[in-house]
């Protein structure tokens, strides 16, 4: 259904260092930057853009990435954390959402909720 997204950020650099080390484990990468935005995507695509906006007005949204196993979201979860990514829920079974619903919750810089989630 979506093509890609766009968020404005507070803090381009911030948001750049907590998306590259909790997307990479996914398979996502830096793929496009400038002085005021960084477009993330698998090789070669753009999905996810990123817009520096000094002003921002919270707008918050829940973003959720598909996961090719239960270590790919583990992963996600650690790296996001040490990118100063906030806990929002560790990976897990989410019985509320199916029985092989594994996913892991995190707080970007700005606060959106950033979800990895695998159906295996």
């Amino acid at each position: 259904m979506f093509d890609h997204i766009g968020l404005r950020v507070k803090d381009l650099d911030a948001s750049v260092r907590f998306y590259t080390a909790a997307l990479g484990p996914l398979g996502y990468e830096a793929a496009a930057q400038d002085e005021s935005s960084v477009a993330f995507g698998a090789k070669g695509t753009y999905t996810l853009w990123l817009y520096a906006d000094a002003k921002l007005a919270h707008s918050l949204v829940h973003l959720a990435f598909t996961a090719a196993n239960h270590a790919a979201v583990d992963a996600f979860y650690r790296a996001g954390l040490k990118a100063r990514g906030r806990d929002n829920g560790p990976p897990g079974v989410r019985k509320d959402h199916s029985p092989n619903y594994y996913a892991a919750f995190l707080l970007d810089p700005d606060g959106n909720n950033v979800e990895a989630m695998c159906l295996k």
